[in-house]
């Protein structure tokens, strides 16, 4: 009964106010129609966030994928290539190895054919340069056999047993293919000759004893060597001292073929290094040269002097300071 008083209230008041109420229906259906548009708009966004969602995990894990994917391809690149490396190194060993098994059996099919041809046979020694020694000599000296192999011997060898002649300065043995051998030799000079025991020993510029002879080859025969006799042997050099002495010997001897003289001179005395002295036999003179100083000036007064002194036997003295108004003179012998 109150319920429907309740509502028989109402009534009579929207009876009253009928306009009222219908604005209150409008509004309300208006507000409940705007509710849903935005339940569907908050569902709609919804909707559409999860779309985006999705969209960048989808973006994402295809990202991923696509990394993955280069990623297999870089590693998959890199294999092949890897690959391909190790087949060309392995192609390049077994193209050396075919290589070397081909060079080395050419060159023991080389060797072996050089070896027992009869065509490398050696059929002529040639010796060039030599004056002093026979070419029989040299021969003899290396040890080459005619109809031996080419092949079978040391050029090293054969010159050192070549050299083994004191006259022989270098040798140099060439191969002439096909038979052919060829020795070119460097000879030693005999210039002077040292008295020695009643026999000459033959020195050449650099002091080397290069034969031992009765016979003094009219060289000029140096006196006075300090060198012990058991040293004067053939493919020895004199002592230092003597060596030194021998550059002055030199010396005197450039002077002298200077003026005319080197062949004039017989013997030179050594025995006294500031005191040297030369005998022209032919003249039957002896100079006094002193040391080796201002010994072309010396030269030029020992021709004046024996001009002046033809004929005459006796001593050339030029061995004073000619720096310090020493005047050089003649001594006949009496």
């Amino acid at each position: 009964m109150i319920k429907k008083s309740k509502e028989a209230q109402m009534n009579l008041y929207y009876m009253k106010n009928g306009q009222a109420k219908n604005t209150t229906i409008n509004n309300s259906k208006e507000n409940k129609k705007r509710a849903k548009e935005r339940e569907k708009r908050i569902k709609e966004n919804k909707k559409q966030n999860q779309k985006n969602d999705f969209d960048m995990e989808t973006e994402t894990v295809i990202q991923m994928t696509n990394r993955n994917n280069m990623k297999k391809a870089e590693q998959k690149r890199k294999e092949i290539n890897r690959q391909e490396r190790k087949r060309k190194k392995r192609n390049r060993r077994i193209k050396f190895f075919l290589k070397l098994i081909l060079v080395v059996g050419l060159v023991t099919g080389g060797t072996i054919f050089a070896l027992t041809s009869p065509i490398f046979y050696i059929k002529d020694i040639k010796v060039l340069n030599n004056s002093q020694i026979s070419t029989d000599t040299i021969i003899s000296l290396s040890e080459l056999k005619y109809d031996e192999n080419i092949f079978k011997f040391y050029s090293k060898n054969v010159a050192d047993k070549i050299k083994e002649n004191p006259y022989v300065e270098s040798v140099k043995v060439h191969r002439k293919i096909p038979n052919t051998v060829e020795i070119e030799i460097e000879e030693r000079v005999a210039k002077y000759s040292v008295d020695y025991m009643g026999k000459y020993a033959y020195i050449n510029n650099q002091g080397y004893l290069l034969e031992i002879s009765e016979d003094s080859k009219q060289l000029p025969i140096i006196l006075g060597v300090s060198t012990e006799e058991e040293n004067i042997v053939p493919g020895n050099r004199l002592n230092n001292d003597d060596l030194s002495k021998l550059e002055d010997v030199i010396k005197i001897m450039n002077s002298a073929k200077e003026n005319n003289l080197d062949t004039k001179v017989t013997t030179i005395d050594i025995s006294n290094k500031s005191e040297y002295s030369i005998y022209l036999e032919e003249e039957k003179k002896k100079v006094y040269l002193g040391d080796n100083t201002n010994l072309s000036n010396k030269m030029l007064y020992v021709v004046a002097i024996m001009e002046q002194e033809k004929d005459k036997e006796g001593d050339i003295y030029v061995n004073g300071d000619l720096n310090n108004k020493f005047q050089p003179y003649f001594k006949e012998k009496v």
